[in-house]
């Protein structure tokens, strides 16, 4: 692995450390030669971070044995793609603050294919997972891979219908990969790691956060060119996906639902707020000119 990647991924797995940070110290030192020779002021004067903080990051710069991470890493299959990296996704490099950093288990190649994104409700019910079944079959078929979240519900009969309908699938993570979230799809990931890719911008030790699945919903929508929201209800973290979508330019499409249950109330009112209302892959085919 070259030095700049090398130092790059150092500086991902900093206490404290931040994207914002980490740009502060690329600007001021592009290649990354001098970031073992900072002093902690000078360090402190580059990011204007507080004292504390930075003392971290001073501290595991100096103390962090890299190459031990990155070799047990590749004993457990884990790769790191770094935004300055020629194969890493193009859509994603768009969004606004892209992970600088992304860990992957599995085939890399798949983030060159065309994706959709499907989403919704932990507490989805068997109305979802039909949806679904007539969703996912024409979208496979014109090689578009399924991402997803790796959640209860909607996430999971994604991943699923996709493995079962001969499909390749994404499924992006909150958390690290030696703290899989929720536990009961530790299976799950691990059927995916052999055809299909896990992906996270989370260093692997890195325990899950109640605030990293919102952050984790850009990066699902960002390497997406649509995502779609199967129930949803009116606070849902899908509907965060969606903006996140709207604000990256990607399609959104909704399942319409019964208006007289709660599961229905995201997704009607994306609908009414414009989103295209589907019904099976071929409506969503259409906006791609199929």
């Amino acid at each position: 692995m070259e030095e700049f990647k090398k130092s790059l991924i150092h500086l991902h797995h900093c206490q404290g450390i931040t994207s914002n940070t980490i740009l502060q110290i690329l600007k001021r030192d592009p290649e990354l030669k001098s970031l073992y020779k900072f002093s902690l002021p000078v360090l402190k004067s580059i990011t204007l971070g507080k004292t504390s903080q930075i003392e971290k990051i001073y501290q595991d710069l100096h103390h962090l044995d890299v190459d031990t991470l990155l070799l047990n890493y590749r004993k457990h299959q884990i790769q790191c793609i770094t935004i300055f990296d020629k194969n890493y996704p193009n859509l994603l490099k768009q969004i606004f603050n892209p992970p600088l950093v992304l860990y992957t288990i599995g085939d890399q190649k798949l983030l060159q294919y065309p994706s959709i994104a499907i989403v919704g409700s932990r507490k989805a019910d068997f109305k979802a997972l039909k949806a679904i079944k007539k969703i996912t079959p024409p979208l496979i078929k014109q090689n578009y891979v399924i991402i997803s979240g790796l959640a209860k519900g909607v996430d999971t009969m994604a991943h699923k219908t996709s493995i079962i309908c001969k499909g390749k699938t994404i499924g992006v993570l909150g958390s690290g990969f030696f703290h899989i979230y929720p536990q009961e799809n530790i299976g799950l990931v691990e059927n995916m790691k052999k055809e299909h890719l896990i992906i996270s911008e989370y260093p692997p030790h890195t325990k899950p956060q109640k605030w990293h699945f919102p952050m984790r919903n850009r990066i699902i929508s960002g390497l997406s060119k649509g995502i779609v929201v199967i129930q949803a209800e009116q606070k849902s973290g899908s509907l965060i996906t969606a903006d996140f979508a709207l604000q990256e330019g990607r399609e959104v499409f909704a399942v319409p639902g019964n208006i007289d249950e709660s599961l229905s109330q995201g997704t009607n009112k994306l609908i009414q707020q414009g989103a295209k209302l589907v019904q099976t892959g071929e409506d969503i085919l259409e906006e791609f000119h199929y």
